[in-house]
Formats: C-alpha cells, structure tokens, sequence
C-alpha cells in the first residue's frame, strides 16, 4: 500500500516539476532515534498559474561522519532524478560549515536560512551583554525548579487558579534558539505574581528576580520582541517569503532605534546597541546578495521601498535591468547588412562590432523602459499576494514575469525542510525504530507531500 501511493505520488510531482523553468532547494540535517544522520531536500517553485509550490525530494540517511562532498554528491543525485540540475536558482540552509562547503561543491548560488541569522544575531547580543548573563542565569534556575518539583508546579497551578488565573506552564529554554529565550522570559513576567508566592510558600532557597532584575527584562523583551515576529513571519512555507527579509530587516533596524529611545534600563540599551549592531553588519552583507536584492525588487509590494539606502537601491535596479536585458530578445540584423558592396569584406569586422553595438543597445533600453515602468507602478498594498500580480501583468512586463518567477520561488528560510523532521519524531516513534532508512524515507515523503 505505502510503497504504491509513494510510487504514484512521486510520478505526478516530478511530472509536475519538471514542468517549471526555475526552483529554489532548501535542505536540512537531523538524527533520528537510531542515531542515522538524516539529510531532506525540498523543492520550491512557481507552477504555471503563477502559485508558490514545495515537494520534499527525498530524505537520505548518513552515517555519522560525513563530508560536504557526500552531502553535495547526494544533493547532486537527486536533482539529476528530478530533472532540475540546470534550473536551480539558489540553496537554502542553515549556516553549517559542510552545508556551506556543499553549496560551494556544487557550484549554486547559496544563502543561509534567515531564522538561523536572527538566531546568531540575538544570541551574540544576548552573550554580549554581560549584566543580562546573572539574570539569566537566575531565571534558568528559578524555571528549572518549577519544571522539576511536583510540589512547586502543583503549588504554582494551584496559586494561579486562586488568583482567577488561567493555568500556564513556566517555559524550559533550548539553548539552541533564542526563540525560547525570550518565551521563557516572557512568561516569567507574565507569571510574575504567582511566582512569587509559591516561592515564598516553598521551602526553597531559590531567589526570585529583583524588582530591577524584572523591570530589565521588560525592557529587553520590548527590544526583541520584533525579532521574534520577524523569525515567525519569515519561516512562512505558503508565501513568498525570500523577498521579505530585506525590507523586513530594515524595518527591525528602524523599529530597534526607535524602540531605543524609550529605554530607561542600562542592560536593555547595552543589549540594543549590541543588536542594532550586529543587525546592521547582517544587513549590509544581505543586500549585496543578488538573489535577496533582485527578489526584492521583483515584489511589487517593496521594490526599492525594500532596501536600507537608495544607494543600494539603485544598484539593484542596475542588476534587474542587467537581467532582464539578458533575457529580452536580440533583434536580427538589418535586411541590408549583408549586401556585398565594394569594400564589404574590408570593413565587415568593424561593421560586424557597429551592428553588435546597437543590438546590445536596443536590448538594454529595451529593458530599461519595462523595469522603469514596472518601478513607476504604486507599489501593491502588503497584505496582497505578489504572485497574483504577476500573473496580472505577465503580458505587460513578459521578461520581468520571468524574472519574477525564477527568483520569488526562493523562501527566506529553510524552516520548511525542519518542518519534515519535526513530524519524524511521529514517524520514528519507539515502536518504528526498525523501520528500513528506504521505508522511512517513503513515509516521510508521503507525510510531506499527500
């Protein structure tokens, strides 16, 4: 039964992706249960109702120890079965080093998940600023006694519910993103009052935080709280997402400074300028990227709206009309060029450079008049889909449509190939764990793509 449905559903999408001129790869590692390195890869493309699509292509087990050459060998296999080895428009993953060294291995434009980016970003400034590490450490603590003690999360509950409260949870943080950093001190603040009396009622010598300590945290989740939202929105697998990281890391930026201000506490600002920083170094690198800059140019809702400086702007309008002069038709030489006439076979090498020269010339106005009447558009409003412009305007700007649906298939993240691995866990459950890597591989297909 499963090997038919992953047989059939296999065909059908490879039929359909086979179909598209352009993909974008988002790739991941995990290990499973039994210890097997797992490495997926999926798909994302514009179909040709101008929708956004995703397909897992497959997830391969590794032995432990591995090289980017087996990974980027691998990658290579599945794009030559899926047809789609000349038409991948860029890599997303994570920023390890063998993820790196595999884009570079198989020579694609590669970009790191935007999530792990605003992860490093946070968590360097969190690390930085060294009267935030006590607090911390504190509230480390304080939640891990709660989530140890049967008696102090009994007590906890039972304080809440007397106080009209609903019944919430402390939140254990993973060290490995920052995400839960900020959940758990967020509910720490939220929680606050309970907290407290259940301490005071418990025969423990676990401080609770200052009054100071929580008017710091306030403060600092006020900060950050931004960068959450980002990472959230940017994990997006439905929507275009690549497109968004740029005019939205430029709004943190704006919303950081503005947010700054305001603030009275000490460790929060040092925490601030940790993160304006940090956030600012990321985004000057970002914009030189040519796939972020050209998908952001490409979505009618940004277009130069979408970058920190018109400087940068204006290069990138350089590149799109670079691009879409690439693409646009060369006109064919005039009926009369090649006449002979006396003298023709002297003068036919400067004449042949004349006639280059002005088909070259032709091409980039060409393309110069359609992005400049696309920029001169209003932008769309924010909450409208990009993709359903285009399909709009296809026959208005035809070589800017292809432009659009070659780099807006990009996501900002590779969140989306996580996500395979987050329901693995159902997947490689105890009772599975003698599943064949073949077996599991067809069920996490299914999983993903029925």
């Amino acid at each position: 039964m499963v090997e038919a449905k992953y047989a059939e559903s296999k065909e059908k999408a490879k039929a359909e992706v086979k179909k598209v001129s352009a993909v974008s790869l988002t790739s991941d590692m995990w290990t499973s249960i039994n210890t097997d390195a797992c490495l997926a890869v999926a798909c994302h493309y514009v179909d040709s109702n101008t929708c956004l699509n995703s397909v897992l292509l497959g997830v391969l087990t590794f032995p432990q120890a591995h090289t980017a050459e087996d990974l980027a060998q691998v990658k290579a296999s599945l794009m030559e079965e899926w047809g789609i080895t000349h038409s991948v428009t860029c890599l997303v993953t994570d920023g390890a080093a063998d993820m790196i060294a595999c884009g570079r291995e198989l020579r694609l434009r590669h970009t790191v998940c935007i999530a792990h980016t605003l992860n490093l970003i946070v968590k360097k400034a969190l690390e930085q600023t060294s009267a935030l590490a006590d607090i911390l450490a504190k509230a480390r603590k304080l939640v891990g006694f709660f989530r140890s003690s049967t008696t102090a999360k009994e007590k906890l509950a039972q304080l809440q519910q007397q106080m009209g409260r609903p019944t919430l949870k402390l939140v254990q943080e993973a060290e490995t993103r920052w995400n839960s950093t900020f959940e758990m001190l967020r509910r720490l603040v939220e929680l606050r009052e309970p907290v407290g009396a259940a301490l005071a009622s418990l025969a423990t010598e676990i401080p609770p935080l200052s009054s100071d300590e929580f008017s710091s945290v306030s403060a600092c989740l006020a900060l950050l709280s931004g960068f959450n939202d980002a990472t959230v929105e940017l994990s997006e697998e439905k929507r275009v997402s690549g497109s968004k990281v740029l005019p939205l890391l430029k709004m943190l930026d704006e919303n950081l400074q503005e947010e700054m201000t305001d603030v009275a506490s000490p460790v929060a600002r040092q925490m601030g300028e940790h993160l304006k920083r940090q956030l600012r170094e990321k985004l000057n690198t970002l914009q030189s990227m040519s796939i972020m800059s050209l998908s952001t140019m490409l979505d009618p809702r940004f277009k130069a709206m979408g970058f920190l400086s018109p400087t940068k702007a204006s290069e990138a309008i350089k590149r799109l009309t670079s691009e879409c002069a690439a693409i646009v038709p060369t006109p064919s030489a005039s009926r009369g060029a090649g006449l002979v006439t006396p003298g023709n076979k002297l003068w036919r090498h400067l004449d042949d450079r004349v006639m280059e020269s002005r088909r070259r010339h032709s091409v980039t106005a060409d393309a110069a008049v359609e992005v400049q009447r696309y920029l001169a558009e209003p932008n769309i409003g924010r909450s409208e889909d990009p993709l359903q412009y285009w399909e709009r305007q296809k026959l208005i700007y035809p070589h800017l449509y292809r432009l659009a649906v070659k780099y807006l298939c990009t996501p900002a993240s590779s969140v989306p190939c996580e996500r395979v691995f987050s329901k693995a866990g159902e997947v490689v459950s105890k009772k599975r764990t003698r599943l064949s890597p073949k077996t599991l591989e067809k069920l996490m297909f299914l999983n993903k793509n029925v």
